[in-house]
């Protein structure tokens, strides 16, 4: 059961790297606001497997609250982007 938690936390920890790669080089602002939402989910999870790692129920409602606190970033950005985004005026 820990090997899977261990794999877990390393692909997890992996897709992170990645993701900030992908936020860094993002060459739109469309691409940085997906990689902020999938680093967002990302985060999420690896609360919630150190819910499950550390058998602490508490864990759960801090990953309920980072998820719903993504959310409302997401439809800000989206909302954002709708009204066409940074102006220069």
């Amino acid at each position: 059961m820990q090997f899977v938690i261990y794999l877990t936390f390393a692909t997890l920890s992996l897709a992170m790297i990645l993701i900030f790669i992908r936020l860094i080089l993002g060459p739109t602002l469309p691409d940085r606001v997906v990689a902020l939402e999938l680093l967002a989910s990302v985060i999420v999870a690896m609360i919630g497997a150190y819910a499950i790692y550390t058998d602490t129920a508490s864990f759960i409602d801090v990953a309920i609250v980072a998820a719903l606190t993504a959310f409302l970033a997401a439809i800000g950005f989206a909302r954002f982007l709708e009204r066409g985004g940074p102006r220069d005026d």
